[in-house]
């Protein structure tokens, strides 16, 4: 394996060694590193979404709608589940989306009491888009990987995440 250079998560580690060469810092080294990458991708997804006027959270809100299928139509409550919001984070992301013409809210025929949110032919252009977008920006910041390192690593954080999350 090739070695490879020195980044900010090293520093901090040597750091630790120096004054707590009592610790082990293995999930400090991984845990470093994912959290920097998230923010650093969170950042570049924004500036792939800026050009289609959308946010992350946006993008997420039309995504969760596209990719229900057609009619790409989902309660507001389906949206908050799918997306871990509050209601009322939810409700400021669709006024937004509404207010573009992306999305529109409409009685459900089914619950007199709920409403349906759905894409509009506008917001399934833009989503359609933008998902192209944001996957070209994660591809090149996979560019360095090969096949089945990038396998491997999805594969790798898969197993993490379960064993976090489960």
């Amino acid at each position: 394996m090739q070695s490879q250079p020195a980044d900010a998560v090293d520093t901090i580690i040597e750091q630790w060694a120096r004054v707590r060469p009592d610790l082990d810092t293995r999930a400090m080294e991984v845990f470093g590193r994912i959290f920097r990458l998230a923010r650093a991708m969170g950042d570049r997804m924004e500036q792939a979404y800026r050009p289609y006027g959308i946010s992350r959270g946006e993008f997420d809100v039309l995504a969760t709608l596209r990719r229900s299928g057609d009619p790409h139509t989902l309660s507001p409550r389906e949206l908050s589940a799918a997306l871990m919001l509050t209601t009322g984070g939810m409700t400021g992301r669709l006024d937004k989306l509404e207010r573009a013409g992306l999305l529109r809210r409409s009685p459900d025929p089914h619950d007199r009491r709920g409403l349906q949110v759905t894409l509009t032919e506008e917001g399934l252009r833009l989503i359609d888009e933008a998902v192209g977008a944001g996957l070209a920006e994660e591809s090149a910041a996979l560019a360095g990987l090969d096949a089945e390192q990038a396998g491997q690593l999805a594969g790798l954080l898969r197993e993490l995440l379960d064993a976090t999350t489960g």
